[in-house]
């Protein structure tokens, strides 16, 4: 029986919460109200002054004069002003002027009633107008305040219960106090306060307590959660995770309190949070800089209403390079690429976002030359985003001939059509393995670079048999957070699991930068290339990988060591223990961009190249593993395998220039 009744009442509460919250009042009933208690003030007002100044007004004939006449004034008054449409729990002292002006339109149509029709006169009059309007912009006024904290007591007993978070927002900001009355009356959140490092203590912003962390020790900290039952912080925007990641996130993550982030209040309409829009954080956003500053007006200039083909576009960074693209006013989008279901993924995500992009999906590989050759003369694009790729170092050292057939072969097939076809530009996305590389996929990415360089400078020169005008711009990444099959989604899936969470070494380090500042890259180095040159991006710090995993299973809500284990595995084969530094002032040369460099690399004849691609690709056809990675050692003279058993290849070419 107690469980029917509490049934019931939940019931009732979701109706309330449907009709009188959702909803709200209707403006026909709020004009009623501010008729009706027009109608009310001038009643009380007559009787006011005929106990001053008794007139003949005092009877019933002359009270129902001035009521109608009040009352026609007063709708005259509301329906101009349209104060009725005011929304009561969004009014601010700006709509004050409203009620004011209501007023004042409402006691000339009045006074102009009283003197013409009941003749009124002199000091009667003016009592009238001035007891009038002062009681009726009261009312206005009073009527409106009782109503917002009808509601407001309302709906807190409505959804106080024990689902609501206790939340402090980190900042003061102007975001931060918007963020704290949208969340007023949220379900969900009970801001508590806010928490900063640039206020006193005891200070007070919007009826709550402002907490400073000057000063404060991890135990100070605790005591301050604890005593308010603190639960969750949460974050105004992306840009202020950065500041406190290191002090109140590493905190919040050991002591299993929550941390969220909420979108920018552009994303915030008519004034309610989307669902699900509040979100706890994830490791790339905590690892994430500030995303690189691109020229967008150049960009939109250079590729507005141009026909671009992207090779890999289903990848994580072909997809988010067309994510990007369909918002630059170009005129036709190609997408190639050979994962036929996150193919369909992108396509209807496209369609969806940009309805009238030609989007033109085509499954198809480029190591397939006659698929590429029916793209390129059916479709005709002016510029070529090359992503396509085998990327993972394991695999690859374990399939040496699918990487050469794949990153080498197939970008020869892609520039080669480019330049056969007219293309103006193809941007090829590289890796930081393919410096100084210690295993075979690094490799086959810097023999992708030596074939697209050389063969560009060939066509700068004159020297290209074949003539061509198409320019040849390459871009390296380092590792790219949450790609796929990257470590992140890799520690994620460990940890939903219950761990072990698999770390190669205690001391790898790995640089890291977003899928999006990638692509932003990409962006920057087609627009400000003049060809032929190999662009590489400061990656700031490197990060140990070892505590990346330590502060996944933290954000997780789990102890490290107790509840989810690290386990070392060794380094894998053709792993390096750190990666090399992309872009110093030995390796690179500066551009007008802060973070964008110029890699100093060793030119190659473009015949040499050429005669070394089509001998790899015929030992990778043929499947001649040990041939075909000799023959990547002799072009590339500076990859040493590391941890491979194709190491024994360097140990046989310093043989034999011994020997």
């Amino acid at each position: 029986m107690k469980n029917k009744r509490g049934k019931i009442m939940n019931d009732i509460r979701a109706l309330i919460r449907k009709y009188a919250f959702e909803k709200y009042l209707h403006s026909g009933v709020i004009a009623l109200i501010d008729i009706i208690l027009s109608i009310f003030v001038a009643a009380i007002v007559l009787v006011c002054v005929n106990m001053v100044l008794p007139s003949y007004l005092f009877s019933f004939k002359g009270g129902v004069f001035v009521i109608i006449i009040s009352t026609i004034a007063s709708m005259v008054a509301i329906f101009t002003m349209k104060t009725h449409h005011i929304i009561i729990r969004h009014s601010t002292l700006t709509d004050i002027w409203k009620f004011a002006a209501a007023t004042i339109i409402k006691e000339v149509m009045f006074g102009i009633g009283l003197y013409f029709i009941c003749n009124i006169r002199g000091t009667l009059f003016a009592s009238f107008i001035i007891l009038d309007s002062m009681a009726l912009f009261c009312g206005f006024v009073g009527i409106r305040i009782a109503m917002v904290v009808v509601y407001d007591t309302l709906k807190q007993r409505l959804i106080t219960d024990n689902s609501r978070i206790n939340t402090l927002i980190y900042s003061t900001s102007s975001k931060a106090t918007g963020l704290k009355v949208r969340l007023q009356n949220s379900p969900h959140y009970k801001v508590v306060g806010f928490i900063d490092n640039n206020h006193e203590a005891n200070n007070r912003l919007l009826g709550v307590r402002v907490f400073s962390m000057n000063g404060m020790d991890k135990a100070q900290m605790k005591e301050l959660f604890d005593s308010h039952m603190i639960q969750a912080v949460l974050f105004p925007n992306y840009d202020s995770l950065s500041e406190e990641r290191d002090q109140l996130i590493a905190f919040c993550t050991s002591n299993k309190i929550k941390v969220l982030v909420v979108p920018p209040i552009g994303e915030i309409v008519d004034g309610k949070m989307p669902q699900n829009s509040i979100r706890e954080i994830k490791i790339e956003d905590l690892l994430g800089r500030d995303e690189i500053k691109i020229s967008m007006k150049e960009i939109i200039e250079k590729f507005n209403n141009t026909s671009i083909l992207v090779t890999g576009a289903a990848g994580s960074i072909g997809s988010e390079l067309c994510r990007q693209l369909a918002s630059f006013g170009i005129r036709q989008l190609i997408m190639f690429d050979n994962a036929e279901t996150p193919m369909h993924n992108i396509r209807l995500e496209l369609e969806e976002k940009f309805p009238h992009l030609d989007i033109v999906p085509i499954v198809g590989d480029v190591r397939q030359r006659q698929r590429l050759e029916y793209i390129f003369s059916k479709f005709a694009p002016q510029i070529v985003f090359h992503a396509a790729a085998y990327k993972h170092v394991p695999l690859m050292e374990e399939n040496p001939c699918e990487a050469i057939l794949v990153n080498v072969v197939g970008t020869r097939n892609v520039a080669d059509l480019c330049v056969s076809n007219g293309v103006e530009m193809m941007v090829m996305i590289s890796t930081d393995k393919a410096v100084n590389p210690t295993n075979v996929m690094g490799c086959s990415k810097r023999l992708a670079e030596i074939y697209v360089q050389s063969l560009g400078r060939s066509i700068e020169r004159g020297t290209f048999a074949g003539g061509g005008k198409t320019k040849f711009v390459t871009t390296r990444f380092g590792n790219v957070l949450g790609s796929n099959g990257s470590v992140i989604p890799r520690f994620r899936e460990q940890i939903l699991k219950g761990g072990p969470v698999t770390v190669t070494h205690p001391d790898i380090t790995r640089f890291f930068m977003t899928i999006p500042e990638a692509c932003r890259l990409v962006m920057e180095a087609a627009t400000m290339s003049c060809g032929n040159q190999i662009f590489v991006f400061d990656m700031g710090k490197s990060v140990k990988i070892v505590t990346l995993a330590e502060r996944m299973i933290e954000l997780a809500g789990f102890t490290v060591g107790k509840e989810i284990s690290i386990k070392f595995t060794g380094l894998r084969p053709g792993e390096k223990l750190y990666e090399e530094v992309l872009s110093n002032a030995e390796n690179t040369t500066a551009t007008n961009h802060e973070k964008i460099r110029i890699a100093t690399v060793r030119e190659y004849d473009y015949n040499e190249a050429l005669k070394a691609v089509e001998e790899l690709g015929v030992l990778a056809e043929q499947v001649q593993i040990m041939d075909a990675v000799r023959k990547m050692k002799d072009v590339v003279p500076e990859f040493k395998s590391q941890n491979s058993r194709f190491e024994e290849l360097d140990a046989e070419m310093i043989t034999k220039k011994v020997g």
